[in-house]
């Protein structure tokens, strides 16, 4: 399974961005998928999550200005961000929780993608 994110960019404040996640692979069922970001010299910290009936969690900052969404039949995520500001400016990573079958039985484990980087400035 990879997971293969996409829409990073250089944007001014007050912008907007939508990144795109697909996996591909051999996929029995995603879980839950999320989006995560990584400042210089920060820790990678969840922005955003969404699980497979589609509950949503948003970490406190970007609340209001940013959307998560998925498809399940396409086995894809996005993250609308409006309202950008510098302090969004990160590499974001897609996650997902992913069951595939190996054999007869089902296994789950989470994958990461491989980063986007979104820089806010003027």
């Amino acid at each position: 399974v990879q997971l293969q994110a996409s829409g990073g960019g250089l944007v001014q404040p007050g912008g907007s961005l939508r990144l795109s996640c697909e996996a591909r692979g051999s996929i029995f069922r995603i879980i839950d998928m999320a989006w995560y970001r990584q400042a210089p010299g920060k820790e990678r910290e969840l922005v955003a999550h969404i699980t497979r009936d589609a509950n949503i969690s948003y970490v406190d900052a970007v609340k209001g200005r940013f959307t998560i969404s998925r498809d399940n039949a396409k086995h894809t995520t996005s993250l609308q961000m409006n309202s950008l500001k510098v302090e969004d400016t990160a590499v974001y990573y897609c996650y997902a929780d992913v069951r595939f079958i190996r054999g007869t039985e089902i296994h789950q484990k989470g994958y990461w993608g491989r980063g986007t980087l979104v820089t806010v400035s003027s």
